[in-house]
């Protein structure tokens, strides 16, 4: 009995390390607002959304740190799955102008295909201050927040890039452990991350 115990509490123990390395929020503990008291939980340049998975619930995420002070700036990035039409990012624009988001406020990229292209196309897009590291807030679901940040990393390598996942979506939740298309996305997500690192790619 006692060894059943110890099995499932290993196992739970496994699952949560999973879902925390893979979703890293390193504005955990910042409270709803900026405050230049901590430099951690200061106002950033940029907030920067990615599209792919539930991408309506990440561009939600990114508004709703807009409208709480963390940047004057919106930037959405992704091309359309079908290249006939309006990419991602403008479908992420509409979005926002919806929630009442001034056009002025957002900046878009539509061409990239994929995370890679994603860091590697805001790198362009992403305002600087001449000698001054950009600080972005780097908004994707939970599952993708992890290899997203290499990408990313890899591209603003003179910059900041902080951490802010969705934590639940219409693709992950804090019970995605139960479910076969959870795993699936864990362990799609924790081969990708290995092979970024033995490709050098990060």
């Amino acid at each position: 009995m006692i060894w059943l115990v110890i099995g499932g509490l290993l196992s739970a123990a496994a699952v949560a390390g999973i879902g925390a390395y893979l979703g890293p929020d390193d504005l955990r503990g910042c409270g709803q607002s900026p405050h230049a008291g901590n430099p951690a939980c200061a106002k950033v340049d940029a907030i920067v959304a990615i599209s792919g998975g539930d991408t309506q619930a990440r561009t939600a995420e990114a508004i709703k740190l807009y409208k709480q002070g963390w940047s004057s700036r919106l930037v959405f990035s992704g091309a359309a799955l079908d290249q006939s039409g309006p990419s991602n990012a403008a479908a992420m624009k509409r979005q926002a102008l919806a929630a009442g988001v001034p056009e002025s406020a957002i900046l878009t990229e539509d061409r990239a295909r994929d995370t890679a292209e994603n860091a590697l196309r805001t790198l362009a897009v992403v305002p600087r201050q001449e000698g001054v590291p950009r600080r972005i807030i780097l908004v994707t679901s939970g599952y993708h927040q992890r290899r997203a940040s290499i990408e990313f990393r890899h591209s603003f390598s003179r910059d900041m890039i902080i951490n802010h996942p969705v934590r639940s979506d219409s693709q992950w939740s804090a019970y995605w452990w139960l479910t076969p298309y959870g795993w699936w996305l864990a362990i799609s997500e924790l081969a990708k991350i290995l092979f970024i690192s033995f490709s050098g790619g990060a």
